[in-house]
């Protein structure tokens, strides 16, 4: 469906992230792990259609993410969790222009809930300031609050203690390995390290932080993941963003990170995206009064 070109349609950005090094700290009495990781945000990602609904229907138009029905769409949930919280008698239509693959750990789902929160806020005239809607945003997934923040942030507890931070410009080569592995599985696996010493954002600053606890785990499950990983070792430091199959490398400029694409396999699904500072959303909201 060509949503811009249908009367009524508004478009939002819903950008993909990375997590820069992943360690698991500890575990919580409710059995909810403890994690530590920073969170950058790409220039890259889902792009998010709402058209307003006079007669409080929320309906998801277009093409859907394979297997995900519209109950449990994140980006559906969301529009209804903030309809009901906040009484509204409007609703909405929903269309997403998917580019960020489910299960790659690039956190597209939690994005696209994040987007609508924030977009459905202005929209709906509500007017609710940035935190309570990443409360909410909260209840929906551990990822979704720092899309609505919008910020590149050192995270803790669940991923949800966030403290925003200032990143270098790079731009990252992405890989896909095709694989979708439940992120419940990983967290009960017996290979997992549950025990890394609690770090600080100046260990992060020093470049002293590095790695994701879900790569080995991941490596020895899945062989797609352990090719990819090798291929891209071959143009740099590859690691594993999230909980997710989604491989990186870094780089400081544009031209290296392109070249570096150049030389990978032909058919390996790769991509280049910048880092940015903040959220394409926001710049969004701000070009929108």
């Amino acid at each position: 469906m060509a949503f811009p070109g249908e009367e009524g349609w508004s478009a939002w950005p819903a950008p993909a992230k990375l997590n820069l090094f992943l360690h698991i700290t500890g575990r919580r009495p409710d059995g909810y792990h403890r994690l530590q990781t920073v969170f950058r945000l790409l220039d890259w990602g889902d792009t998010v259609h709402l058209r307003l609904r006079e007669d409080g229907r929320i309906r998801r138009l277009g093409p859907s993410v394979v297997g995900v029905a519209e109950v449990d769409d994140l980006a559906v949930r969301a529009a209804k969790l903030l309809q009901n919280e906040a009484n509204i008698a409007q609703g909405v239509d929903i269309g997403i222009e998917k580019r960020i693959p489910a299960g790659g750990g690039f956190g597209g789902g939690s994005s696209d809930a994040a987007t609508v929160l924030v977009a459905l806020n202005r929209l709906w005239g509500l007017d609710w300031p940035v935190e309570r809607l990443a409360v909410l945003g909260l209840t929906l997934g551990a990822d979704v609050p720092v899309f609505v923040h919008g910020r590149n942030a050192w995270a803790e507890g669940v991923g949800d203690a966030l403290t925003p931070i200032d990143l270098p410009p790079a731009w990252y080569v992405l890989a896909f390995p095709g694989v979708h592995v439940p992120t419940a599985g990983l967290f009960q696996a017996d290979d997992l390290t549950r025990d890394s010493a609690p770090a600080t954002i100046a260990d992060f600053l020093s470049g002293s932080l590095s790695g994701n606890a879900f790569e080995p785990v991941l490596r020895q499950r899945e062989k797609a993941v352990d090719t990819v990983l090798d291929a891209l070792a071959a143009i740099g430091s590859p690691r594993l963003t999230g909980s997710g199959s989604g491989c990186f490398v870094e780089f400081a400029t544009r031209d290296a990170a392109m070249d570096a694409l150049q030389r990978l396999p032909a058919q390996l699904d790769a991509r280049v995206a910048q880092g940015a500072a903040r959220s394409p959303l926001l710049d969004a909201l701000d070009g929108r009064g």
